[in-house]
């Protein structure tokens, strides 16, 4: 595609996006079906020139108001300073004004540029700040803004009911793709830049699935015994679940539990790959369903990783800061005050229970584990730290907060993980 026809492309993608109708990578792949002539390089510097968009959007609609005349739309603009790709292809196709005013945007330091806002440094939603830095502390707090505003890494899960990680990774050393062992998954492998990994004998056979260490931490804190009933209470696509089967090593019965019969599709192929044959797909209405009560008391170990605002990912949905509010997350709040009520009369006595979600809201977090303890005597907390411990995660402690590590708290500056949060109970006998 020639150079001014693929920057106008991106803008046209980058108004859509910041539309907010719809998540980010719902638009992106759908702009993508209704242009299939689009190759695959094309693909990549349309979807990172938007994501780059939603990262610095405040920054970049500042730099924007700088623009000659002439240089179009606002989203082109936009798509412009945000562009992912080569610097001198892309000013292949802006006039000189344009080359002299993009030139001084790539020089812009946001760190000590005086005519600058913070608002332009971290990029952030106001009603965010004070969560975060009430936690991180000022400096913390920047450090945080620094990496949470770059893209995420690319992290494997092996499926250990098939291989072995040291032997997943000779194999896709084979097939030129680097990568390291996760510091804190037994499971993980990270993987330098995004490679074609549908393509690959590994992934088409089960052996790996793209999931972020954190996601694994929270499966292996479930710790899921061979021969258990286990419950995934919000399985989604089923990510967890899997991770959770591997571990059963295909024994017992996994029920995967979802309201969306749409999430529960996508976890089918999946789940073919993986050659698990305990996990049991099941649909239900609402948190109160039928399937659910008559499965009371009866689970080993369940795992509710709860709906929530997703504010942990925003390294992968960095829309989500400008689509969620402080009225939503109040509404997550409840939902999952109830859910998490719900999924805890499946626990048998002596069974375990976990609560999970990938926020760093403390309403979403430690609030609703504080509020669940004080209402359900007959659970009692079990410390995360001593826990991963047990299960030799290197640095355990440092995985975790609370006065005591009670509870499992992983934050991209400090862990390379998504952000997430789990709390664990044991039923009392």
């Amino acid at each position: 595609m020639h150079p001014k026809a693929l920057i106008d492309a991106c803008g046209e993608l980058v108004e859509l996006v910041l539309k907010f109708d719809h998540p980010a990578d719902a638009v992106v792949s759908r702009y993508f079906r209704d242009h299939r002539s689009l190759g695959p390089r094309e693909r990549a510097t349309l979807a990172e020139t938007a994501f780059n968009v939603l990262r610095r959007k405040t920054l970049f609609e500042a730099l924007v108001q700088g623009a000659p005349k002439g240089s179009g739309s606002k989203w082109r603009r936009l798509a412009i300073l945000a562009f992912h790709g080569p610097r001198d292809f892309l000013k292949s196709a802006l006039t000189e004004a344009e080359k002299t005013w993009i030139d001084a945007c790539d020089k812009v330091n946001v760190k000590i540029d005086p005519t600058l806002m913070d608002l332009h440094r971290h990029n952030l939603p106001d009603w965010l700040i004070q969560p975060l830095k009430s936690q991180l502390g000022n400096d913390a707090f920047w450090t945080y803004v620094d990496v949470v505003n770059t893209p995420a890494p690319l992290d494997l899960r092996v499926n250990t009911f098939q291989a072995k990680r040291a032997e997943v990774q000779k194999e896709l050393a084979k097939a030129g793709i680097a990568s390291q062992a996760t510091p804190y998954s037994p499971w993980g492998l990270r993987v330098d830049g995004k490679p074609a990994l549908t393509k690959l004998d590994v992934f088409a056979r089960g052996a790996i699935e793209v999931q972020d260490e954190g996601s694994q931490l929270l499966a292996l804190l479930l710790d899921a015994k061979r021969g258990e009933m286990v419950a995934d209470f919000c399985a989604g696509a089923g990510g967890k679940t899997l991770a959770i089967g591997a571990g059963m090593r295909s024994t017992g019965r996994l029920y995967a539990f979802d309201t969306s019969a749409h999430r529960l599709d996508a976890l089918k192929p999946r789940l073919a790959r993986s050659g698990l044959s305990n996990v049991h797909p099941v649909g239900i209405a609402h948190e109160r369903d039928e399937r659910i009560k008559r499965l009371a008391g009866k689970m080993d170990r369940v795992l509710v990783d709860a709906p929530c605002s997703g504010l942990g990912t925003l390294r992968r949905n960095p829309d989500l800061k400008w689509r969620q509010s402080p009225q939503a997350v109040e509404e997550l709040t409840a939902k999952q005050t109830a859910i998490l009520a719900s999924a805890a009369r499946l626990v048998k006595a002596g069974g375990r229970l976990v609560y999970a979600t990938c926020s760093v809201l403390p309403a979403e977090n430690e609030a609703i584990a504080e509020a669940f303890a004080a209402q359900h005597p007959d659970f009692e907390p079990l410390n995360a730290t001593e826990l991963l411990t047990q299960l030799k995660v290197e640095n355990a402690a440092s995985l975790c907060a609370g006065e005591q590590g009670e509870y499992l708290r992983l934050w991209p500056q400090r862990h390379g993980t998504d952000g997430f949060f789990a709390a664990v109970w044991q039923r009392k006998a």
